[in-house]
Parts: structure tokens; sequence; C-alpha cells
């Protein structure tokens, strides 16, 4: 009679054997992420299991990894649509289910630190099948650290595209790239960042290469150019009343009512009732190979956008002008910048734009600024006043010849920084702050004389040509007076100048004015001089490149008119604070035949 019972003993017994050594079910990444993957309070606003459904468009982002036909998948899209969760799943999902050498690269290593410490660790401490693989990274364990993190049978490594070390030290099976439109044209003498990347997966059959980013200017744009080579599949919903499958497209978006109008039975449904459909992924390229698969997404199907929040933005950014429209393009419909206006400002135009001020400061100037630039036998300054919408006036255009190596040059240029502008109604405005160049052959000179001058908020400059340089590039005191050298990206520069000088009509965001006044400096050589230098496309080894090419040999009016921006730009003023300050009491200027007070300008701080 005992025997029965020893018997089911050891067939159960064996069946939990079997159950422990059998090996797991197959997961794809987003049943994954469905069952273990826990989101963190402090990067989430919606903390705890991580839901596929909330947002229905990553599953076939995230499957697509699962899929041995695919190798690399593009993800070009907006921003606040979940791509940075995409990748952390398939971190999480790598760590946890597949282990293998993993890179995730970013434009830079600070941002890689960044991302290590906000993100990826905080994911692994919140979700159990995780932290229990990696050591945190304060233990003393050598193989985890902020840029590294070790676990059984793999490692994830983090790495900036302007390192160029980090790029070529190892092997990896899974490579995650991020924000690719910024990473810079070189990691420095190596060449491109994401080719160093790519080359470190040509050892595993299995690779996968994920490349995510928010696309910039058309011409440029990386992530764009990989998706038109992709499957080019884009995010699908039913229409409410014919059923016909189409994207969310912002053309179809209809204010009045905050509707999204069918492209097929043209009724208008509400973002609610277009959300609330099935949802499917379309190529556009059906014929493209599966083994490159390109996504795009704009924020109109993201579950944490509202059409009409999206609406309100486009109204300001439209108000604010090109500049800011440029980046709601970008970041609210993931596409990229496609600038339709040719590739020089004219001449002519602007010398036929001049008009009359009758007064030195024109009333609409809230702010001014200006640029000094230092030639060999002169010193040229441009003081530019400024405007709600950025819009600006050219004010005085001066030139100082003489040795920059004598002081009484220098005399003359303090003498005019240090001026009161006055406008038609007697009342003053002082320059706020100004941006002096330190490249050229009297660096020193340039020096000393903006480490005395900085409580004046004179500051020094130095230009730093390339592509994807950000304008006030970066500050430091890593010079022998230890003055405070702001380094400028002037391409960048030069584009905003370029697309303001565009501007067609008084009054919209970055309308440039000038003075038709005799004696302000704004002849026709100051406008040779503005529009002396043209953006040219050029192929370098396969790849676009935009150059700023000289068709004449002055240009300082144009350097000029950059450093009075990077002033405005470092002294970042309330233009509407100061506009509201105006009409209630001019505070900020003064009368003309009062006592003189120290200057007063209402900013939101220097960023330096």
């Amino acid at each position: 009679m005992k025997k029965p019972i020893v018997q089911k003993k050891t067939v159960k017994l064996f069946r939990d054997i079997v159950k422990i050594l059998s090996p797991p079910p197959k997961l794809t990444v987003s049943e994954w992420a469905d069952k273990y993957r826990k989101l963190s309070a402090e990067s989430s606003a919606e903390a705890g299991q991580w839901n596929t459904d909330r947002a229905p468009y990553q599953r076939e982002i995230l499957d697509a990894i699962n899929n041995k036909e695919t190798e690399t998948i593009i993800i070009e899209s907006s921003a606040q649509v979940g791509k940075t969760e995409i990748i952390n799943n398939i971190i999480g999902y790598h760590i946890d289910y597949d282990p293998a050498p993993i890179m995730v690269l970013l434009p830079t290593v600070d941002l890689a630190k960044s991302y290590s410490k906000k993100r990826l660790a905080l994911m692994i401490r919140d979700t159990p099948v995780l932290n229990d693989k990696v050591a945190d990274a304060k233990s003393r364990d050598g193989d985890n650290t902020v840029l590294e993190k070790g676990f059984p049978g793999g490692y994830v490594v983090l790495v900036g595209a302007n390192s160029p070390a980090s790029l070529s030290s190892r092997p990896i099976r899974i490579l995650l790239a991020d924000e690719v439109d910024r990473y810079p044209l070189s990691a420095g003498d190596e060449g491109d960042p994401l080719s160093l990347a790519e080359k470190r997966t040509k050892t595993f059959f299995n690779k996968k290469k994920v490349y995510v980013s928010t696309p910039t200017d058309e011409d440029t744009s990386r992530i764009h150019k990989e998706y038109l080579k992709s499957t080019k599949e884009e995010w699908c919903l039913p229409c409410p009343y014919c059923g016909r499958y189409q994207p969310l497209k912002w053309g179809q978006i209809k204010f009045e009512d905050v509707t999204m109008e069918c492209a097929y039975c043209h009724e208008r449904a509400t973002e609610y009732d277009w959300k609330n459909q099935k949802g499917k992924w379309i190529s556009e390229n059906p014929s493209a190979s599966i083994e490159k698969r390109g996504f795009h997404l704009n924020a109109l199907a993201s579950p944490w956008e509202h059409w009409e929040t999206i609406i309100k933005e486009f109204k300001d950014a439209k108000k604010k002008g090109k500049d800011v429209l440029k980046t709601w393009i970008n970041t609210y419909l993931g596409e990229p910048w496609a600038d339709q206006d040719g590739e020089m400002a004219n001449e002519e135009e602007l010398l036929k734009r001049r008009e009359a001020y009758n007064c030195q400061v024109p009333k609409d100037v809230l702010v001014l600024t200006a640029g000094v630039d230092v030639q060999d036998d002169r010193l040229e300054v441009e003081v530019v006043g400024w405007g709600i919408g950025k819009e600006s006036w050219g004010i005085r255009y001066a030139v100082y010849r003489g040795d920059p190596g004598q002081q009484v040059v220098w005399e003359q240029v303090e003498q005019l920084l240090d001026s009161e502008f006055c406008y038609a109604s007697g009342e003053r405005l002082m320059i706020s702050a100004t941006c002096l160049d330190t490249g050229g052959h009297y660096t020193n000179e340039t020096y000393k004389f903006c480490k005395a001058r900085e409580h004046k908020r004179i500051y020094a400059i130095k230009g730093k040509g390339g592509s994807g340089i950000p304008f006030i590039h970066r500050s430091s005191r890593n010079n022998e007076e230890k003055v405070l050298l702001t380094i400028l990206g002037v391409d960048t520069g030069k584009e905003t100048l370029l697309s303001r000088l565009k501007v067609k009509f008084e009054g919209e965001p970055g309308y440039c004015h000038f003075p038709i006044e005799k004696g302000k400096g704004y002849d026709e050589a100051y406008f040779k001089a503005l529009t002396s230098e043209r953006k040219v496309k050029k192929w370098v080894k396969g790849k676009l490149k935009i150059e700023w090419k000289k068709k004449r040999t002055r240009n300082e009016a144009l350097d000029l008119r950059n450093y009075a921006t990077a002033a405005l730009e470092i002294l970042n003023p309330n233009f509407e604070k100061l506009k509201e300050l105006n009409k209630n009491g001019n505070i900020y200027r003064q009368k003309a035949k009062k006592k003189k007070r120290k200057r007063k300008v209402v900013s939101k701080g220097v960023s330096v």
C-alpha cells in the first residue's frame, strides 16, 4: 500500500527538478517588460509595473529585437513618446534574459553619466530581476561603475560620441545609439563616432543596432537619412467612422474644435476617439528589407501629450519665429526641418530696408548688447538693440583705428561701451552685456581688458567653427589671466542670423532693423560685410557637411552681429518682464538730466 505513495513523491520530485532545469519560457522584449519591468518614481509620472499597452506603438518596436532577420532598428521620433524607455527595456531584457555585451552611445560623456545615474541605475534598483544581477556602483565590485555595469554573461558600457578611446576598446553585440543627430561629426581625430561604434559589432552574427533620435535639419539629419533607407513604418489608426488606417497627421488637425479630419471620408473625430482605436504599423517602403526596420512617431500619438497642448505650443512657436518653430517641428512632429530659403542674405534688400530712427534708440528696444572685434590695425564695435521676439535694431557701428597693443584705442572702445543711448523721449539706456573676441594676435590684451571689466558684463569669447556646436558652447577660466572665456559655436550663430535677416516683415520675431542716418555706420560697406559669407553644402567621404565660405574678405560686420547676439544669449533677459516694467514707470531707464545711477536690467541670470 505504501508503494504508490513513494511513486507519487518520486514523480513530484522529478517534476520539480525538470521545472528547475528547464529553460525559461520564450519571451519577447515587450513580454519581458510587461512581466518584470518596474518604473521608478523619480523618472516616471506613472511609477510601478510597466504596461506596454499604455503606449501600444512601442510593442512592435521592442519585439523587433527578437526578429532574427532584423539587424538594425531606426526610430525617428518626437519627444515624449517613450523612446528612452524603449532603450531601457532592451537593456533590462538582455541583462536578465539574453546576456550580451551592450554599448549605449550618447552625444557626450556627461550625458552618458547622467543617463546612467538618473535612468539606468534607477531601473536596476527598482526591477527585482535586475538588482540581483548588477551590483550597485557604490559597492566594491570592480565590474560596476557609473559608465560600466557588469552582469553574468555580459556588461553594459556607456560612452560619449565625443570620446574616441571609449568607442574602440571592446566588442559588443547590442549597440543602442541615442540622439544620433546630436553626435559630433568626428570623435576627436578618429572619425565618425557611429561608424566607430558599429565596427565593434562585426564579430557577432546575431548583432543588433538600434538608432534613436529626434531629427534636426533635413540636409544633415543622420536619423532621417537612415530612416529613408529603411522600411519607413508609420503608426496608423483606423478612422472612427470609415475604418481606413492612416497616420496621425498635423495637416489634418483642426484647431477650432481640436479634432482630426479623416484623409478618406473627411469626418472629424476627437483625440479620444482616434486614440481609442487599435493601431498598427504600416510600411511606406514595403519593398525594403526587413533587415533594416524604420519607425516614425510624432507626439500626436503619445498618451503623454494632448492635442490641445500641442496646438497651443505650435501657436506660441509660430509667434516666436523660425528658430522656435524649427524646434517645435523637430520635437513635436518628429520631422526634420526643411529650410526653403536660399543660402545667403541679399545685401541690396537689406540696404533698402534702412529706416530713419530720429533718435538713438527706438521705443521698442528693451535691451542693448554689443560685440567687439579685434583686428591688427583697429577695433570694431557694434551696439544692437533688442525687443520682444528678439526683434533687433542696429544702433551704432564704429571703427577705431590704431594699434590694439596701445592703450589709447581701448580707451575709445570703453568710452563707447560706457555710453548712454537716448530714446526720443530723452530717457536713456546703457549696454547690458558685451562679447569681445579674443582670437588673433592680441589675445593677452583682450584677456586683460575683459578681466578688469567682468563686473560690467564684458565677456571674453572665442569662436569655434563646425556644424552642431551649440552657440554658447562652454565657459572656463583655464587661461593665464584666469578670465572667464566663453567658446561660441559661430556656425550655429551664423545660421540663426541668416534666418533672421530673411524675415521680411517688421514686427515679426527676429526681424532686423537698420538705421539710415549718416554717422551711425550702416553704409554700403557694412551690408557687404554683413552678407560676406554664404552657407554651402559639401559632401566629404560620403557625408554631407555644411560650411561657411567667404565671398568677400571683410566679414567683421557678420562676426560682430554674432557676438552681440551671443551677449544677449548669455544675458538671457526676461523681455516680457522688461516690457511690463517699462509700462509701469520705466524703472530701468533714466531721464537725461537726472543724476547718473548704476544700470539696472531685469535678467534671468548670466548663463555661462
